[in-house]
């Protein structure tokens, strides 16, 4: 696969300068990951950068000493982590991945070199750690403010790939949106119902996206 054009896929990546983007594929290990197999846990030490190749990954956070919560699934070209550089530390999050996936990880040791061949290096990081918070933000301030449909409705638009596939089990959507397997069952029978949506097994294939948009308000 090549590398450099997956990773084109995701909005930060492709807008980056294309000598800063040639250093971040020469820094980087590509790695392939089995269904459920780990990248970093919540509270590993070492920060960098993770860009998904292809696949999807599961982000969890703890909830408790023995509990995870699901906070967002990343799809392929997009890009996560952090460097100490800006006040980065241990993990936040646990990375695994969704399905069988291959990523592109760049250490945060990395980083000063490819900086010093690619001036703009620094500010595109604060432009990934913006755009990450800028999601969390989002995300809790629909759960906080859409009825239980409209957060469904959101999320499936949000996660769709280019495809339209949703590749999150129902189970998955609804620990995002904060409600119980049945409930969240139900309002996805309810969204196929205006055939906006067409559930399927471990995933949902939107159909309609503008029309979820619309009924979310996003």
């Amino acid at each position: 696969m090549d590398v450099m054009a997956a990773l084109k896929r995701g909005r930060w990546f492709a807008g980056l300068d294309p000598k800063l983007a040639e250093a971040l594929v020469a820094a980087g290990r590509v790695r392939a990951l089995d269904e459920g197999q780990w990248i970093y846990s919540e509270g590993d030490e070492e920060p960098g950068l993770c860009l998904v190749i292809d696949g999807v990954l599961r982000l969890e956070a703890s909830a408790g000493a023995d509990r995870g919560v699901l906070l967002a699934l990343v799809g392929p070209g997009q890009a996560i982590g952090q460097s100490r550089r800006f006040g980065g530390g241990r993990r936040i999050v646990t990375a695994s991945a969704q399905r069988a996936s291959q990523v592109m990880l760049v250490p945060d040791s990395a980083l000063p070199r490819i900086a010093d061949q690619a001036p703009g290096a620094w500010a595109a990081v604060i432009a990934l750690l913006y755009d990450q918070l800028d999601a969390a933000v989002h995300a809790a301030a629909l759960n906080l403010c859409l009825t239980p449909r409209q957060r469904i409705a959101a999320r499936l638009a949000q996660l769709a790939d280019s495809e339209g596939v949703v590749a999150a089990t129902q189970a998955d959507v609804a620990e995002m949106c904060g409600l119980s397997r049945k409930s969240a069952s139900g309002h996805i029978l309810a969204l196929a119902e205006r055939e906006w949506v067409v559930p399927l097994y471990r995933s949902v294939l939107v159909t309609n996206i503008a029309a979820l948009r619309s009924f979310a308000g996003i």
